[in-house]
């Protein structure tokens, strides 16, 4: 089966081979196929002047520091996403601030480059004392604002500054 990229090469409502990659028509029922950032929901948890950040247990880029967040499921909100991923990532409940902003990225999934929508609130830990889930993070430290680490993706680091700038820190 020939593919393109992460999208199959047949057209997903007739099952008829596609010409070429997305975005593209299928020549047989006239579908029009894209290819489509992927959103997220991700927090910059905040104390004072520091905000939190997990050491990635997980590829890609394992090892590197990341705010909390990941993948919105189906019809998923970002908001909602960042809210359980609070839950799944942390094991504690965030309240939710300001929107910070969207960015769109990369990340590296089975092989392929996929698009991604990023999607950052600022947050604070309601209750609950912060458990890591072993798979997703290896470790955790608060950073200051203006001593941020190297972070896994462009986004986040676009996402920290925007708030730093925001606080005036």
């Amino acid at each position: 089966m020939r593919a393109y990229g992460s999208v199959a090469s047949f057209c997903p409502r007739c099952a008829a081979p596609l010409s070429e990659a997305p975005p593209t028509r299928c020549a047989a029922c006239d579908y029009s196929l894209y290819v489509n950032a992927r959103p997220t929901g991700s927090l910059i948890v905040l104390d004072g002047d520091r905000f939190l950040a997990l050491k990635r247990a997980a590829e890609p880029r394992s090892g590197l520091w990341e705010t909390p967040g990941g993948f919105c499921d189906g019809w998923e909100h970002p908001a909602d996403a960042a809210v359980r991923e609070g839950r799944e990532e942390l094991g504690v409940e965030v309240t939710l601030g300001d929107f910070v902003g969207m960015y769109v990225g990369s990340y590296e999934f089975q092989g392929e480059t996929l698009p991604v929508l990023d999607c950052f609130f600022l947050a604070t830990i309601e209750h609950g004392d912060i458990t890591l889930d072993p798979a997703e993070s290896s470790d955790l430290r608060w950073f200051a604002l203006r001593d941020a680490p190297p972070l896994a993706f462009a986004t986040m680091d676009a996402a920290i500054r925007e708030v730093r700038q925001r606080l005036g820190r």
